[in-house]
């Protein structure tokens, strides 16, 4: 059965870190909508002025970030002595789990250029404690798919018999970065239980009878399959689903764990300077 719209957002811009502007498409008060995700910032931007001040140090627990990288570079590093650096058509999956306390600072392209997205999912009770790791991928990494005219890059999940790098992930979820041509289309059979969203990146398209453009998301309601059409100027788009995680959550910036004891916890060993494990 087709999924229907259940609902579709329009990024809204504003500024966080030490000042980065970015628009977000979800966060903090749609997070039963979008059960395991909590949330999508996309950092697009061509004004170095908007993004060099970048997100310094600040702690990470209970969850896992995912950075995906069109245009730029992001210099990064950590409490655990990681450093490195993410640049066009990179992914950087990071598990924060017990905790972790990084940096991230976009240094845009030649042209000035930074380009990409974050999302936010969220960790199972059971796992919220578990080791910090990166899964870091290169563009060269990714595999890519031509289906019908339609190209995906995969980069969770599996698509097509082909497989993403990104393994291991508590929420079973599938990342694909598909480009329709002009007039192109796209389907997908997902799990009846996930949660599965399209985020428009590039051009404009049709999907369960919604038109949807450039910077805005499509949350699917229920059914087992989505069904995409590229409008003259062809289409680009983010597909994201994952297993709902169905448990209490207590968010605090960027800290979320199950209970608000948990979370009192965390802040103070943060202060205690005893929150890395």
């Amino acid at each position: 059965m087709e999924r229907s719209v259940a609902r579709i957002i329009s990024a809204s811009p504003v500024i966080e870190g030490a000042g980065v502007h970015l628009n977000r498409v979800f966060g903090f008060s749609e997070v039963e909508l979008f059960d395991p995700f909590l949330l999508l910032d996309d950092f697009r931007s061509d004004i170095p002025t908007h993004y060099l001040k970048g997100f310094p140090w600040h702690p990470h627990r209970g969850i896992e970030t995912i950075t995906y990288v069109l245009k730029g570079n992001v210099e990064h590093g950590d409490s655990l002595g990681n450093s490195g650096v993410i640049s066009s058509g990179d992914v950087q999956w990071m598990t924060a789990g017990s905790g972790i306390v990084h940096q991230e600072m976009p240094k845009g392209d030649d042209q000035g250029a930074m380009h990409g997205f974050q999302l936010w999912a969220n960790l199972p009770a059971r796992h919220k404690m578990t080791a910090p790791r990166y899964q870091e991928i290169t563009a060269a990494q990714i595999p890519v798919v031509d289906v019908d005219g339609a190209r995906v890059k995969v980069v969770a999940g599996e698509f097509a018999a082909t497989r993403g790098p990104v393994s291991d992930i508590f929420t079973d979820p599938e990342y694909l970065d598909v480009t329709l041509p002009e007039e192109g289309s796209f389907q997908r059979t997902l799990p009846a239980d996930h949660t599965v969203m399209l985020y428009a990146i590039e051009g404009s398209g049709t999907t369960a009878a919604t038109a949807v453009s450039n910077r805005q998301l499509v949350l699917y309601g229920a059914g087992d399959e989505v069904s995409i059409s590229a409008d003259q100027e062809g289409m680009r788009f983010l597909l994201l689903s994952g297993k709902p995680l169905r448990e209490p959550i207590a968010w605090r910036g960027p800290i979320v764990m199950n209970t608000q004891e948990e979370l009192e916890i965390a802040f103070r060993e943060y202060q205690e300077g005893t929150f890395i494990k």
